[in-house]
């Protein structure tokens, strides 16, 4: 074996061994996503925290309502554009909800991510990434709940 086709299966092996970093159970808690318009209704209901990039609907599900897992949604209206800029801003949303909701987010709480116009496909993913901390920040009343 050549020098080349060595360090190449050395890169592949490295690139093999290290976990994807948008993996949905990196802490332990695994993404579902909601797919009844149902799910999608209830948590438009409930609460909603506005930010610069999306709006983020939330809402806690009832003991008796199937299981304990963080259950993600995402929408985004005719508003924003055309199929393509809808399809990369939900893309951009699933890619942030992977990153940030399984260390942030809690267990039996249902979340819709809405596209914002411009925004959601305009703003750096640095600042989204920073919006939904805020947000799920808010919506569980980190602040309130910290004074205690």
């Amino acid at each position: 074996m050549d020098s080349a086709t060595r360090t190449a299966a050395a890169d592949r092996t490295v690139a093999d061994a290290i976990p994807d970093r948008a993996a949905s159970d990196v802490s332990g808690m695994r993404l579902e996503t909601l797919r009844k318009r149902a799910d999608f209704l209830r948590a438009a209901s409930a609460r909603r925290q506005g930010m610069p990039g999306f709006l983020l609907q939330a809402r806690r599900r009832p003991e008796g309502e199937a299981g304990q897992a963080i259950r993600v949604g995402f929408t985004c209206s005719k508003k924003l554009g055309n199929a393509v800029t809808r399809n990369r801003a939900k893309r951009r949303l699933r890619a942030l909800a992977r990153e940030v909701m399984p260390g942030v987010a809690r267990p039996g709480w249902d979340y819709v991510l809405v596209g914002r116009p411009g925004a959601t496909v305009e703003r750096g993913f640095a600042e989204l990434r920073a919006d939904l901390a805020a947000a799920l920040a808010r919506v569980h009343g980190s602040s309130r709940e910290a004074g205690k």
